[in-house]
């Protein structure tokens, strides 16, 4: 039996034959499914004294063990770089690690609670992944809220993010088109056929901004802005962004760099200021992690 854990959980038979993965987001739901698989899949959680497979099945007399959930002692320090800020918007740099907005366990230590402990009526125009670090924007009134939700609704504003992958896309600039759907079970993004009705377009706009041995750092532009969809493409075409766990493919020798998250920034964003339209551009610099990642490819 593993030691060393805050929660440890023996099997009794009304879990035996279920998965890691359904019982914990069955009998612990304060996480939500989403959440249970990204800590598993991150090896957090413990079978006997082996890392957990969400598809593990479970026996009578087994013990599950892991460590104090992150919403209840938050992974980075709670802190966000402001941007821009006038009095219709408002920009900030989300650091990795911190949700965006209130989902699965991660109610308290979120972005939006962060920035409204400050600006409280502020409400956010779009959302990043809880590994992915950058740029956010938020409205500070109901008509600049209006206002920019119909510019991302007509897909106005440019959005650019920098990550750095697996590989080599060849060519070095083109674009990167799919039908996707939403997987409600599994929570990801799949590749679907062209007729699928549940379908959406996915397109991005993709170009190397530098080679490394076996790595790039590309920028990638989105023409739509599906959920987790640069993960998913990069996937596709066996481009995985590194530190990527669930958008993945073969045995992890595959990976070999080291890195706690999804290697994932939004660097950019153009759009109109809706108060008077002018054009806007902010740009999030690179967090040290990232900087950090990029010497180390450098350096071979």
């Amino acid at each position: 039996m593993n030691t060393g854990f805050e929660y440890r959980e023996q099997v009794g038979p009304g879990a035996a034959g279920r998965t890691v993965l359904d019982h914990l987001a069955t009998r612990h739901s304060h996480s939500s499914l989403a959440v249970w698989r990204e800590r598993i899949e991150g090896g957090e959680v413990f079978l006997g004294d082996d890392r957990a497979a969400p598809g593990a099945i479970l026996r009578r007399g087994d013990w599950l063990a892991w460590r104090r959930p992150p919403w209840e002692e938050p992974p980075v320090p709670l802190a966000f770089a402001i941007l821009h800020r006038d009095d219709h918007l408002l920009a900030v740099a989300k650091p990795r690690g911190l949700p965006s907005v209130p989902n699965g366990g991660f109610l308290e230590h979120t972005l939006l609670r962060l920035v409204r402990a400050r600006f409280p009526e502020v409400t956010p125009m779009h959302r990043l992944g809880r590994g992915t670090s950058g740029l956010v924007l938020f409205a500070k009134t109901a008509r600049a809220q209006a206002a920019l939700k119909d510019q991302f609704r007509r897909r106005e504003p440019e959005r650019v993010y920098r990550a750095i992958v697996y590989g080599h896309p060849d060519p070095p600039q083109g674009t990167w088109r799919d039908r996707l759907v939403w997987d409600t079970r599994a929570l990801i993004q799949k590749e679907t056929h062209p007729g699928d009705p549940s379908g959406m377009d996915a397109v991005s706009h993709y170009r190397v901004v530098e080679r490394f041995v076996s790595t790039s750092l590309i920028e990638v532009r989105l023409e739509t802005g599906k959920r987790n969809q640069i993960r998913i493409q990069a996937r596709l075409r066996g481009h995985t962004l590194v530190g990527e766990k669930r958008y993945v493919y073969g045995p992890d020798s595959l990976r070999p760099v080291g890195f706690a998250r999804q290697a994932l920034h939004a660097y950019r964003l153009h759009f109109r200021h809706p108060g008077d339209n002018r054009p806007l551009a902010f740009e999030a610099p690179l967090p040290r992690d990232m900087s950090d990642l990029l010497a180390r490819l450098r350096n071979g």
